[in-house]
C-alpha cells in the first residue's frame, strides 16, 4: 500500500515573491501608544475631579462631581456643534 498524498497547489509568481510577514509592525505601535497615553490621561483626569461642586440653575442648586460639571457643556457642545454643521449644510444645498 502506497501512502500517496494529494499534490501541493502550485503558487502563483505573486504568492512566491510575497514577503513573509514581518511581526513587528510599526504602524500598529504608532497607533496603540497615543491611543494609551491618551486612555490613561482620562483615567487620571476622572480620578483627580471626584469632589462635589455645587452647580447652581435658576431656581435650584444641586451637588454633583467636577468630571460631570466640566463633561457635560463639553457633550453638550459636540452635540450642539454637529447640529449646527448639518443645518448650515442643509441651507446651503437648498440654494
Amino acid at each position: 500500500m502506497s501512502d500517496t498524498s494529494p499534490p501541493e497547489p502550485s503558487k502563483s509568481p505573486a504568492e512566491q515573491q510575497r514577503k513573509p510577514s514581518r511581526s513587528f509592525q510599526p504602524g500598529l505601535w504608532v497607533r496603540f501608544v497615543p491611543l494609551g497615553v491618551v486612555s490613561a490621561y482620562l483615567i487620571l483626569f476622572i480620578a483627580f475631579n471626584t469632589r462635589r461642586a455645587k452647580v447652581d440653575f435658576v431656581f435650584s442648586s444641586t451637588r454633583v462631581s467636577t468630571i460631570f460639571v466640566i463633561l457635560l457643556p463639553l457633550g453638550i457642545g459636540v452635540v450642539l456643534g454637529i447640529l449646527l454643521s448639518q443645518l448650515y449644510r442643509h441651507s446651503k444645498r437648498r440654494r
